[in-house]
């Protein structure tokens, strides 16, 4: 008898909140199911970088947009290349420092990169046609200076024959 008034109160709740159920039970059905797993870690990448010619051939590809450029050769000179700079423990004021090292769940080691610093231009050179115009070429300077850190006094601008 008792069942059978709960059952009559039940049902109505049941249709009410039948939507918020469903998903309950999809949710509960998914979190059960087992997940792909792979036995070997995934590695973090450190950040693609561009190579010298890469980054020649985006600042060409950039400057051929200035108005009156037209086409455009860069040459960029470096001073040092990229650098990685890794993460250093020292033990006390007198102590040597030493490179942390990471072991990986392979037990393969590599040392913790702290930073990873961009190469340093010692000069640039950039032929374009529309060099003899002054504003172009303080334009195409500017852009330069802009991309590689380098000041104008390092940056030449040519007239393309």
């Amino acid at each position: 008898m008792e069942l059978k008034r709960t059952l009559e109160k039940a049902v109505p709740l049941l249709k009410k909140y039948r939507l918020l159920l469903f998903v309950l039970l999809v949710g509960i059905i998914l979190l059960s199911l087992p997940q792909k797993s792979s036995s070997k870690e995934q590695e973090v990448a450190p950040p693609v970088r561009d190579s010298k010619a890469e980054t020649e051939e985006h600042l060409s590809d950039i400057l051929r947009k200035i108005s009156g450029a037209g086409d455009v050769a860069v040459l960029l000179t470096e001073e040092a290349g990229e650098r990685t700079v890794y993460q250093m423990d020292s033990a006390g004021e007198n102590a040597r420092q030493d490179t942390v090292i990471v072991t990986g769940s392979d037990r393969s080691q590599r040392g913790l990169i702290q930073q990873i610093r961009s190469p340093e231009y010692r000069g640039a050179v950039v032929v374009c046609q529309g060099a003899d115009d002054p504003s172009i070429r303080l334009a195409i300077v500017e852009a330069v200076s802009n991309v590689t850190g380098l000041g104008s006094d390092r940056i030449s601008v040519l007239k393309m024959k």
